[in-house]
């Protein structure tokens, strides 16, 4: 992921906001990096962009060397699917299905999944993040910890080599939050490239790259 001179703008009640202000860096595969700032200081609209859900003002964003501006809104959902992974701090679970079944709803847009394999590719990802026990249990009986785990288990459904997580441990206690902290940097031990927004300094403990957003710059970085 490579981005180039990222702005973004708002046109708020005729006063224009900038979010992201001329940003750029590049983000390397097997790396957890961490990004930290106040409320207001661009990670939210940072994350969106890296997600593809908001597209910048101006800059150059590329994944895999695709410029991401030249794709219509087909295609940033095709590319979003097979390259993406999302965990975000409330979960959004499905409180109508078991555990294995919210982490195959990824899989059902997917064609290169075939039919017969999801159950089994949710059951193992569940199992990858300890909860071979709860695949039949539906959100409403699971703790925070158990929820968010389910839901990096989802955000893994479709193998995605990006992981951008939005503060995933803001609901949870410190003992929950050291289990997604671990399992996210295993992740990144294994090739993947993730990305975590979060206002815990225990994060800085698992980060290979520690990224501080201020007024919509990357003002500094510190490399661990």
């Amino acid at each position: 992921m490579n981005l180039e001179n990222i702005t973004k703008t708002y046109n708020l009640k005729n006063e224009q906001i900038t979010a992201l202000n001329n940003l750029t860096y590049k983000f390397e595969k097997g790396k957890l990096y961490a990004i930290m700032g106040h409320s207001g200081s661009g990670k939210s609209t940072l994350i969106k962009i890296m997600g593809l859900i908001e597209k910048p003002t101006s800059g150059k964003y590329t994944i895999n060397n695709t410029d991401i501006s030249t794709l219509n809104d087909k295609e940033l959902s095709l590319l979003r699917m097979k390259h993406i992974g999302f965990i975000f701090q409330e979960f959004y679970l499905n409180d109508h299905l078991k555990a294995y079944e919210n982490v195959i709803l990824p899989m059902l847009i997917n064609p290169e999944i075939p039919k017969n394999d999801r159950q089994k590719r949710a059951l193992s990802l569940l199992e990858l993040v300890g909860l071979q026990e709860r695949i039949n249990h539906f959100p409403k009986e699971l703790s925070g910890g158990e929820k968010q785990r389910i839901a990096m288990a989802r955000a893994l459904a479709n193998d995605p080599e990006i992981i951008l997580a939005d503060e995933p441990t803001g609901n949870l206690d410190e003992e929950n939050e050291t289990i997604i902290f671990n399992y996210l940097k295993e992740l990144s031990e294994k090739g993947k490239c993730v990305i975590v927004v979060s206002h815990s300094d225990n994060v800085k403990k698992y980060a290979d790259e520690i990224l501080i957003i201020q007024k919509g710059k990357l003002e500094t970085h510190e490399n661990i």
